[in-house]
């Protein structure tokens, strides 16, 4: 990840078949420009830049949908305030869809 442009420097992951909706890639490094950051703040940008089809499967009513789980680095986001949280430099944040069709 390249820290040269101001801003913070963090890793998006997708799992469980989330991946399907970010053109198959799970791993995303990336750089948020600016310095204020929060998780609701990220989740419209990845539907702005990183979402490729049917945003309805990744966010509803502002937050994401019910059936997936938010990880930061590896830890439930309930426990970091969710969408509040303040995203820091290095930071791995996780998409992880417990929906499965059938």
């Amino acid at each position: 990840m390249s820290t040269k442009n101001s801003g913070i420097p963090v890793i998006i992951e997708f799992g469980g078949g989330a991946e399907l909706l970010f053109d198959k890639k799970k791993r995303h490094e990336v750089n948020l420009s600016g310095n204020e950051w929060t998780i609701h703040k990220l989740l419209f940008w990845i539907r702005d830049n990183l979402l490729r089809e049917r945003p309805e499967l990744f966010i509803q009513d502002n937050t994401v949908r019910p059936g997936i789980l938010v990880l930061v680095n590896n830890t439930d986001w309930e426990l970091l305030g969710e969408g509040d949280y303040k995203i820091k430099s290095g930071d791995v944040i996780t998409f992880i869809s417990t929906l499965h069709g059938g």
